[in-house]
């Protein structure tokens, strides 16, 4: 008989004071009231296990919180994005300020029904994974065959930052030729400069080494020459040497699925130029520690191909101060830089190459400002705007 049965036994039946039970079963006086009085208002109901869940509980999500989460989710997955439960927290602190772990998003998105059990992965000691220690200390391209809406195939070339993931260039071709990927290349490298390293797979675009010699070098790799970047190509039939810029074609060509066809190449540019805006900017990265793309290639300085400018490099992570402005300090002199009001408290990264500074935002990796020091003044104000005729 359980202990709860002897206790109403002793009670109800055998007419003992509630004290008196309490004493001889070693048990509360207000235990032991309760579970009679719980008994006369149900009967044997009360031997029956209670939950012991609060009734309330203050640290729940609310039901708007938990909508939210399932509809940025949706939101995502409809944008052909990335929609597990670290993205969905990282776009709910910079999106909607609010801060949420994502094992409780995990937890609510299993309850709803929206998550449904992964396959079992090959362990992650099973890949050999390497990483650049500095942007552009290696660039890594590939080019991937995108359909348009009437079937006609076409061809989209992809450079991108060993270090960052950051997408330097990305083009829409009716076929990638060799002039392609050159014209490509120097428009990205007007932009962010020359890299140390260039690996590719061994496409005709990028290298004649599998030719037999014939012809000699190709456009892209006379270009690399002259620039004095390092070539380097992956080994036949090893497609994971360039796993990263492989990576970010499986995820630009799902983002395409979530959004329509272009019918014509000059449409299927302007649907790059949109993904590649959002996938530098505004999509959290999980080998980046959940930066973006752009906040990590501005976080250090950019490497050079050998031989390059010995200049002084360094990088100073701060806060804008509550007037907008920044401190650094050249040749043991104090220097300011006006950044504005507007902008106060912001974290920033200041990239100091000699005289030269560039100001970035710490997690968007917007350019802020970008300056010469003059060292003969302390204050470096902001340039005013040209007023109109």
């Amino acid at each position: 008989m359980s202990r709860a049965r002897l206790v109403i036994t002793a009670v109800v039946l055998e007419g003992r004071s509630q004290a008196e039970v309490a004493r001889a079963y070693g048990l509360s006086r207000s235990w032991v009231s309760r579970l009679v009085a719980r008994y006369r208002e149900i009967g044997d109901a009360a031997f029956e296990p209670r939950s012991r869940r609060p009734l309330t509980s203050p640290t729940a999500l609310s039901a708007a919180t938990v909508e939210l989460i399932v509809s940025v989710r949706t939101h995502l997955i409809a944008d052909g994005l990335d929609a597990g439960a670290h993205t969905i927290a990282w776009h709910l602190t910079h999106h909607h300020d609010l801060k949420v772990a994502p094992a409780t998003i995990w937890r609510h998105l299993t309850a709803a029904g929206l998550i449904e059990p992964a396959p079992k992965k090959r362990p992650r000691t099973s890949d050999i994974r390497f990483e650049a220690d500095l942007p552009n200390q290696m660039w890594q391209t590939d080019f991937t065959h995108v359909p348009l809406a009437d079937g006609t195939d076409t061809e989209v070339l992809t450079f991108i930052d060993d270090h960052s993931r950051f997408v330097v260039a990305c083009t829409a071709h009716e076929r990638v030729h060799g002039a392609d990927a050159v014209t490509t290349f120097r428009a990205a490298i007007s932009t962010h400069g020359v890299p140390a390293t260039m690996l590719s797979d061994n496409g005709m675009v990028f290298t004649t080494r599998l030719a037999g010699g014939r012809g000699g070098r190709n456009g892209f790799e006379s270009e690399l020459a002259r620039l004095g970047i390092e070539q380097r190509n992956s080994r036949p039939n090893h497609p994971t040497t360039c796993g990263k810029v492989e990576r970010v074609q499986q995820t630009l060509k799902k983002w395409l699925a979530g959004h329509p066809t272009a019918t014509t190449t000059t449409e299927l540019q302007t649907l790059l130029d949109t993904w590649r805006e959002h996938y530098n900017t505004a999509r959290p990265h999980a080998s980046l520690n959940r930066r973006t793309p752009a906040a990590a290639y501005a976080a250090k300085a950019k490497a050079h191909p050998v031989g390059g400018a010995g200049t002084h490099e360094r990088v100073r992570h701060d806060r804008v101060d509550t007037d907008g402005k920044l401190t650094l300090r050249i040749a043991a002199r104090l220097h300011h830089i006006g950044i504005g009001r507007a902008r106060a408290r912001t974290p920033v990264i200041m990239l100091i190459a000699d005289l030269d500074v560039r100001i970035v935002h710490a997690i968007t990796g917007e350019l802020l400002r970008e300056l010469t020091i003059d060292p003969t003044r302390d204050y470096q104000p902001q340039q005013r705007k040209q007023a109109g005729p």
